[in-house]
């Protein structure tokens, strides 16, 4: 059955058009369950229909609208990263959180809360931008020391003992600071605090990094094949590298700033997707953030669920999926070189 999907573009397309119905509707229920359930009527009218002397509607608007968007948005973002780094590295164990890309965020997060507590969303997002960046060029520094060089094991070995430094490092600095409380929600991963502001951030930089990454797609496609083979179509795999890189850091960057260090999204995604769509990049990166979204917001409707009336970070639902999924990927892929 998914290899005639992978060869047919109107059943790739059909398995889209489900998924973003999917996508709609688990909105819809982000948006009615929480602390007090509220009827899907309801959210529709205070979406088109809004009055701001009903404190539903208020509830609605303010609160669990931009939630579900952010959750969306992040989902996206985390799953066309993974898909991205995945595809450079023909590593299958390459993801966001894998490769300490979050933790980098996070540690320069933790660095601007601490000296500069002033500098706002935007600085923040631009502080995490540069710890992406950081921790990527790190990771590939240690795991290049090897005389037999990167292999998939070896470059997520580099990534988890870079993020577990880093991460080491921000609650050093938080607890020196008495930041604890606001790095608990970033370590944990979360979207409680979410608000418009946060959202027009989310779709700014989404647009310049889903744009590189579209962009690229192609590109992508052949350097999976490998260097070589992409070399000899005539690719100069050196500048999908770096445009990679930079959508990577754009949108790893915006989303950790808003939702905090959620892990596993970048690693489950990219995986289902290939096993569904095939290794077409052109499908894969908008079928990944589709599904990505789907994943991000069910498990966030998940997080504000299972302890009810009390929140379970969202990072915590992701990581439960994901750690298995992990365990799996790396058993399988043995030290091969990528």
């Amino acid at each position: 059955m998914f290899s005639m999907i992978k060869n047919s573009h109107a059943l790739k397309l059909a398995i889209n058009v489900v998924a973003l119905l999917a996508l709609v509707f688990s909105i819809g229920i982000s948006v009615s369950y929480g602390a007090v359930d509220i009827k899907l009527s309801t959210v529709w009218q205070a979406i088109f229909h809004f009055e701001s002397k009903l404190t539903s509607h208020q509830v609605i608007q303010e609160l669990r609208l931009p939630r579900a968007i952010a959750a969306a948005l992040v989902g996206s973002f985390l799953a066309v990263s993974g898909a991205i780094m995945q595809g450079l590295t023909r590593n299958p164990l390459a993801s966001p959180s894998i490769m300490g890309v979050t933790d980098g965020a996070a540690f320069t997060l933790v660095m601007m809360l601490a000296f500069f507590p002033g500098a706002g969303n935007l600085g923040y997002t631009m502080a995490a931008f540069a710890g992406a960046g950081i921790a990527v060029v790190l990771v590939f520094m240690v795991g290049s020391f090897s005389t037999s060089g990167l292999t998939p094991v070896k470059l997520a070995l580099a990534g988890v003992a870079i993020g577990t430094m880093l991460s080491s490092l921000s609650s050093v600095i938080s607890l020196h600071f008495q930041l604890e409380k606001e790095m608990g929600f970033w370590i944990a991963g979360g979207l409680a605090g979410v608000n418009w502001t946060s959202i027009h951030i989310l779709l700014l930089s989404g647009a310049a990094g889903l744009f590189l990454a579209f962009f690229i797609a192609r590109s992508i496609t052949l350097l999976s094949l490998g260097e070589d083979v992409s070399t000899g179509l005539g690719q100069n795999n050196v500048v999908t590298k770096v445009i990679g890189i930079i959508a990577v850091l754009v949108l790893t960057g915006s989303a950790v700033s808003i939702a905090g260090t959620i892990a596993f999204v970048g690693l489950i995604v990219p995986h289902i997707t290939r096993f569904i769509i095939g290794t077409d990049y052109r499908w894969i990166i908008p079928t990944s953030a589709i599904f990505g979204a789907l994943l991000l917001v069910i498990s966030d409707v998940t997080a504000r669920l299972v302890n009810s009336p009390f929140e379970t970070p969202v990072g915590a639902i992701t990581s439960l999926i994901g750690v298995p999924f992990f365990l799996y990927l790396a058993r399988g892929s043995g030290g091969s070189k990528s």
